[in-house]
């Protein structure tokens, strides 16, 4: 089986440049077939908490979900919600 992969990419939650707190959704798709153990998955969100605390913010919660599948041999989705929280 392979790793998780970006789907649709990032949702954020629109909001003013100043708030205190931000809201991003990522969808990771599982690839049945195909290579890779999910590291590109733990790649891809360490990018985005990354580029969050670049920004001032740190990762306050993250929460994962099951988002259903894709039907035979397209894998299942996996969406993970993360909000971040203003540094001051």
């Amino acid at each position: 089986m392979g790793g998780f992969g970006f789907d649709s990419g990032k949702l954020k939650a629109s909001g003013d440049k100043g708030d205190m707190y931000l809201v991003l959704q990522v969808v990771l798709t599982e690839k049945f077939i195909g290579t890779g153990s999910g590291v590109s998955s733990l790649t891809n969100l360490q990018a985005t908490i990354n580029e969050q605390a670049a920004k001032g913010y740190r990762l306050h919660t993250i929460t994962t979900v099951s988002s259903g599948s894709k039907g035979f041999l397209g894998g299942d989705k996996i969406q993970a919600t993360m909000i971040f929280e203003k540094v001051l």
